[in-house]
């Protein structure tokens, strides 16, 4: 019994504490647009694409002659 007079200030300040981060959470729009995430697993975006891109045919042209 005595043990319930810790336990229960300790749980009411973990919900304080995890009631406060999410409304952080909800205030900062942490929660905004979940399903870019997901999709971004799914396609993926090639930021050096002018590395990978093969030479244009204007170039083949330009060495044939």
């Amino acid at each position: 019994m005595a043990s319930l007079y810790l336990l229960i200030p300790i749980a009411i300040i973990f919900v304080c504490i995890a009631v406060a981060v999410f409304i952080w959470a909800v205030k900062s729009e942490q929660f905004e647009d979940l399903e870019r995430q997901g999709y971004d697993i799914l396609f993926d975006e090639n930021d050096d694409s002018t590395k990978s891109e093969p030479p244009s045919k204007a170039s083949k042209v330009e060495k044939k002659s």
